[in-house]
Protein backbone atom coordinates (compact mmCIF):
# COMPACT_ATOMS: atom_id res chain seq x y z
CA UNK A 1 0.00 0.00 0.00
CA UNK A 2 1.54 3.25 -1.01
CA UNK A 3 0.96 6.49 0.79
CA UNK A 4 0.05 9.44 -1.41
CA UNK A 5 -0.19 13.06 -0.20
CA UNK A 6 -4.01 12.90 -0.23
CA UNK A 7 -4.11 9.40 1.23
CA UNK A 8 -6.03 8.93 4.47
CA UNK A 9 -4.99 5.97 6.62
CA UNK A 10 -7.18 4.30 9.17
CA UNK A 11 -5.47 1.62 11.27
CA UNK A 12 -7.36 -0.67 13.61
CA UNK A 13 -8.73 1.26 16.59
CA UNK A 14 -6.23 1.08 19.49
CA UNK A 15 -8.88 -0.10 21.98
CA UNK A 16 -9.64 -3.09 19.77
CA UNK A 17 -6.04 -3.82 18.79
CA UNK A 18 -4.57 -3.67 22.28
CA UNK A 19 -7.49 -5.58 23.80
CA UNK A 20 -6.92 -8.43 21.34
CA UNK A 21 -3.18 -8.37 22.04
CA UNK A 22 -3.89 -8.35 25.79
CA UNK A 23 -6.24 -11.30 25.43
CA UNK A 24 -3.58 -13.27 23.59
CA UNK A 25 -0.95 -12.45 26.21
CA UNK A 26 -3.27 -13.25 29.11
CA UNK A 27 -4.10 -16.64 27.63
CA UNK A 28 -0.67 -17.84 26.50
CA UNK A 29 2.02 -16.21 28.69
CA UNK A 30 1.57 -18.65 31.58
CA UNK A 31 1.82 -21.71 29.32
CA UNK A 32 5.63 -21.94 29.03
CA UNK A 33 5.94 -21.40 32.78
CA UNK A 34 3.47 -24.20 33.54
CA UNK A 35 4.76 -26.67 30.93
CA UNK A 36 7.01 -29.62 31.76
CA UNK A 37 10.71 -28.79 31.30
CA UNK A 38 11.17 -30.45 27.86
CA UNK A 39 8.29 -28.36 26.45
CA UNK A 40 9.24 -24.98 27.95
CA UNK A 41 11.49 -23.79 25.11
CA UNK A 42 9.33 -25.01 22.19
CA UNK A 43 6.20 -23.61 23.82
CA UNK A 44 7.94 -20.29 24.52
CA UNK A 45 9.01 -20.05 20.88
CA UNK A 46 5.49 -20.93 19.72
CA UNK A 47 4.09 -18.17 21.98
CA UNK A 48 6.48 -15.63 20.43
CA UNK A 49 5.53 -16.76 16.90
CA UNK A 50 1.87 -16.49 17.86
CA UNK A 51 2.40 -12.98 19.23
CA UNK A 52 4.03 -11.90 15.96
CA UNK A 53 1.05 -13.33 14.08
CA UNK A 54 -1.48 -11.53 16.30
CA UNK A 55 0.45 -8.25 15.94
CA UNK A 56 0.43 -8.77 12.15
CA UNK A 57 -3.29 -9.53 12.01
CA UNK A 58 -4.15 -6.49 14.11
CA UNK A 59 -1.98 -4.20 11.97
CA UNK A 60 -4.54 -4.20 9.15
CA UNK A 61 -5.25 -0.71 7.86
CA UNK A 62 -7.59 1.03 5.47
CA UNK A 63 -6.47 3.67 2.99
CA UNK A 64 -8.64 6.10 1.07
CA UNK A 65 -7.34 8.30 -1.72
CA UNK A 66 -8.59 9.87 -4.95
CA UNK A 67 -8.48 6.50 -6.69
CA UNK A 68 -10.33 4.27 -4.27
CA UNK A 69 -10.38 2.19 -1.11
CA UNK A 70 -7.64 -0.25 -0.07
CA UNK A 71 -7.58 -2.65 2.85
CA UNK A 72 -4.39 -4.50 3.71
CA UNK A 73 -1.39 -4.90 5.93
CA UNK A 74 2.00 -3.13 6.12
CA UNK A 75 4.85 -4.54 4.03
CA UNK A 76 6.52 -6.29 6.96
CA UNK A 77 3.63 -8.76 7.19
CA UNK A 78 1.72 -8.46 3.90
CA UNK A 79 3.69 -11.37 2.44
CA UNK A 80 2.20 -13.58 5.15
CA UNK A 81 -1.33 -12.16 5.28
CA UNK A 82 -2.59 -11.83 1.73
CA UNK A 83 -6.14 -10.84 2.70
CA UNK A 84 -6.00 -7.33 1.29
CA UNK A 85 -8.33 -5.92 -1.33
CA UNK A 86 -8.91 -2.71 -3.21
CA UNK A 87 -11.64 -1.20 -5.31
CA UNK A 88 -11.85 2.05 -7.24
CA UNK A 89 -14.54 4.56 -6.29
CA UNK A 90 -16.27 4.38 -9.68
CA UNK A 91 -16.87 0.63 -9.31
CA UNK A 92 -18.63 0.84 -5.92
CA UNK A 93 -22.39 0.61 -6.42
CA UNK A 94 -23.95 -0.17 -3.03
CA UNK A 95 -23.62 -0.98 0.63
CA UNK A 96 -25.53 -4.11 1.65
CA UNK A 97 -26.36 -4.59 5.37
CA UNK A 98 -26.23 -8.11 6.83
CA UNK A 99 -27.24 -9.02 10.38
CA UNK A 100 -24.69 -11.14 12.28
CA UNK A 101 -25.55 -14.12 14.45
CA UNK A 102 -24.77 -11.98 17.53
CA UNK A 103 -27.31 -9.36 16.51
CA UNK A 104 -24.83 -6.85 15.12
CA UNK A 105 -24.82 -5.49 11.61
CA UNK A 106 -22.03 -5.60 9.05
CA UNK A 107 -22.02 -3.99 5.62
CA UNK A 108 -20.71 -5.27 2.32
CA UNK A 109 -19.23 -2.90 -0.23
CA UNK A 110 -20.61 -4.01 -3.59
CA UNK A 111 -19.02 -3.31 -6.92
CA UNK A 112 -20.39 -3.50 -10.44
CA UNK A 113 -19.25 -5.95 -13.06
CA UNK A 114 -16.73 -4.52 -15.47
CA UNK A 115 -16.53 -4.75 -19.24
CA UNK A 116 -13.31 -6.79 -19.05
CA UNK A 117 -15.07 -9.84 -17.65
CA UNK A 118 -14.69 -9.21 -13.91
CA UNK A 119 -17.96 -10.01 -12.20
CA UNK A 120 -19.72 -8.19 -9.40
CA UNK A 121 -17.89 -8.48 -6.08
CA UNK A 122 -18.48 -7.69 -2.41
CA UNK A 123 -16.08 -6.90 0.43
CA UNK A 124 -16.67 -6.37 4.11
CA UNK A 125 -16.75 -2.67 5.02
CA UNK A 126 -14.08 -2.05 7.70
CA UNK A 127 -15.86 -1.20 10.97
CA UNK A 128 -13.00 -1.51 13.47
CA UNK A 129 -10.90 1.45 12.34
CA UNK A 130 -9.77 4.51 14.25
CA UNK A 131 -11.67 7.73 13.40
CA UNK A 132 -14.55 5.66 12.06
CA UNK A 133 -16.86 8.67 11.63
CA UNK A 134 -14.25 10.45 9.48
CA UNK A 135 -13.81 7.27 7.44
CA UNK A 136 -17.56 7.08 6.79
CA UNK A 137 -17.77 10.74 5.77
CA UNK A 138 -14.93 10.32 3.26
CA UNK A 139 -16.37 7.03 1.97
CA UNK A 140 -19.81 8.60 1.48
CA UNK A 141 -18.35 11.67 -0.20
CA UNK A 142 -16.31 9.58 -2.65
CA UNK A 143 -19.08 7.10 -3.53
CA UNK A 144 -22.24 9.17 -3.15
CA UNK A 145 -23.68 6.38 -0.97
CA UNK A 146 -25.38 7.17 2.31
CA UNK A 147 -23.56 5.90 5.39
CA UNK A 148 -26.18 7.23 7.78
CA UNK A 149 -26.99 4.71 10.48
CA UNK A 150 -23.78 2.72 10.01
CA UNK A 151 -22.01 2.15 13.29
CA UNK A 152 -19.15 0.10 14.61
CA UNK A 153 -19.60 -3.65 14.52
CA UNK A 154 -19.67 -3.73 18.33
CA UNK A 155 -19.93 -0.95 20.92
CA UNK A 156 -16.75 0.22 22.70
CA UNK A 157 -17.96 -1.05 26.08
CA UNK A 158 -17.56 -4.66 24.87
CA UNK A 159 -13.84 -4.12 24.23
CA UNK A 160 -13.48 -2.09 27.43
CA UNK A 161 -15.00 -4.97 29.41
CA UNK A 162 -12.79 -7.50 27.63
CA UNK A 163 -9.72 -5.33 28.34
CA UNK A 164 -10.66 -5.14 32.03
CA UNK A 165 -11.14 -8.92 32.20
CA UNK A 166 -7.78 -9.49 30.46
CA UNK A 167 -6.10 -7.16 32.94
CA UNK A 168 -7.67 -8.99 35.87
CA UNK A 169 -6.61 -12.33 34.39
CA UNK A 170 -3.00 -11.12 34.03
CA UNK A 171 -2.95 -9.75 37.59
CA UNK A 172 -4.30 -13.10 38.81
CA UNK A 173 -1.62 -14.96 36.87
CA UNK A 174 1.16 -12.76 38.30
CA UNK A 175 -0.18 -13.24 41.83
CA UNK A 176 -0.38 -17.00 41.29
CA UNK A 177 3.24 -17.07 40.12
CA UNK A 178 4.38 -14.98 43.10
CA UNK A 179 2.50 -17.07 45.66
CA UNK A 180 3.51 -20.29 43.92
CA UNK A 181 1.88 -23.68 44.10
CA UNK A 182 -0.01 -24.33 47.30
Amino acid sequence: MSAEPSCHRYPMAPLIRFTLLGLYLALVLPLPLLAPQPLTLPLGMACIAGLVLVVAITSERVELDGQGLRVGHPRWCSWLLRRGWQVSWNRITALTPVTTSQGGRVYYVRSAATGDGRSEAAWLLPQRVVRFDDFLVRFSSATGLSTEGIGRISPPWTYQLLALLCGLLMVGEVLALIVGPA
